[in-house]
């Protein structure tokens, strides 16, 4: 039997998005820039999936540009609100428990002279709005982060930034990386007080090579990728059209986020039961987290060991961030964990296509692992 349980890293590309695929690379293929009928077919298409992505965000197709992924998503939106805004302060809010496609925008940040504030997690990786609070100030003109850790599953106070922004009279652009959250919480943008919001096509059973920006049709920003001016020049370069049209598809098919999330909510807990079994096992998702993601530690057993030990009986997990591969967790680190827990830490990542059984597998090769691995140390 396999089970696959690294869905945060990637999920399995759904039948429609495939099909979409397909049909985009054989029969729609033109580039919807050209002025013919093959590009007024590969147009038609580009609009339709932008209208099937706006839709799932309540928003206008109009405030949607897509991108090559959610880490240039992320990018665009954070160096073109600081380049749009700079001129109105210099200091940038952000968390400690970031995606490196964020952290590490905040790092260059830091190197051109930006005073980047770094909030830090309690040790279930919650952190607070009044801790929000504290750090915006007048001259804060971004603040940026997750809607859902990526790591641990916790969800952050994105919905709660705009108004304390509006409240310290900062000029700031709120910035939401919803790419684990996205379909998977009900995020409304407009609702929020978001302005810019990222997502990605491959963590909701889309193909990778997509993401999306939402930008509010009130703000502005400095285009960050230039040149032949595509996407309303926010992201120039000639879309992608096949994965665009499986994203597009994906989120057709994804179904209710409220009814996969109470299935998700079952597995989760079963898997929480199963695992509380197994002696030396300890969960560092806190108990409100997105159920989709659980992190937990097989004591005495080093990540790396645990996960190839899985992967050999099929059952596949991660040792954390698939974007930090071979580094100690910042995000575990951020919320100071014993050094021990954090070198024998796992993620399992869920996702509504997920099964009893895979989960009922998964827990009986954990407790596999722990039997074996620990008399081997």
């Amino acid at each position: 039997m396999e089970s696959y349980l690294d869905n945060s890293a990637t999920t399995k590309p759904c039948k429609a998005a495939v099909e979409a695929v397909a049909e985009a690379m054989t029969t729609t293929f033109g580039n919807p820039s050209s002025l013919h009928n093959h590009g007024f077919a590969a147009l038609k298409l580009l609009e339709a999936s932008r209208a099937a992505v706006a839709k799932s965000l309540s928003a206008e197709p109009r405030e949607i540009y897509f991108t090559p992924s959610g880490t240039v998503a992320n990018n665009t939106a954070i160096f073109g609100a600081v380049m749009q805004n700079r001129r109105a302060g210099n200091r940038v809010v952000t968390t400690a428990i970031e995606h490196p496609s964020v952290s590490v925008c905040m790092d260059r940040l830091e190197e051109q002279g930006f005073e980047v504030v770094r909030i830090q997690p309690d040790k279930a990786g919650h952190i607070t709005p009044e801790q929000f609070e504290a750090a915006i100030t007048e001259n804060t003109i971004l603040v940026s982060l997750m809607a859902v850790n990526n790591e641990v599953g916790t969800i952050l106070p994105f919905d709660k930034i705009k108004e304390i922004i509006r409240r310290k009279k900062a000029p700031a652009l709120l910035h939401v990386d919803a790419v684990q959250g996205y379909l998977k919480l009900p995020i409304v943008p407009k609702r929020c007080g978001i302005d810019l919001l990222s997502v990605s096509a491959h963590k909701i059973h889309g193909p990778k090579g997509v993401g999306a920006l939402y930008i509010n049709k009130g703000v502005r920003i400095k285009p960050y990728v230039l040149g032949g001016g595509q996407e309303e020049g926010i992201c120039s370069g000639t879309q992608g059209m096949p994965a665009i049209a499986g994203f597009a598809a994906a989120v057709g098919a994804f179904g209710s986020t409220q009814e996969n999330l109470k299935k998700v909510t079952a597995l989760r807990d079963e898997l929480l039961t199963l695992v509380s079994e197994i002696p030396g096992v300890q969960i560092h998702s806190p108990a409100d987290a997105l159920p989709y993601i659980v992190n937990l530690s097989l004591a005495e057993i080093p990540s790396q060991v645990s996960v190839n030990f899985l992967s050999m009986h099929g059952v596949y997990v991660s040792a954390g961030s698939a974007c930090s591969k071979g580094h100690r967790s910042p995000v575990l680190q951020a919320m100071a964990l014993d050094p021990k827990q954090i070198d024998s830490a796992v993620r399992i990542s869920l996702s509504h296509e997920t099964t009893k059984e895979e989960i009922e597998y998964c827990a009986q090769m954990l407790k596999e692992a722990v039997v074996q691995l620990r008399k081997k140390g």
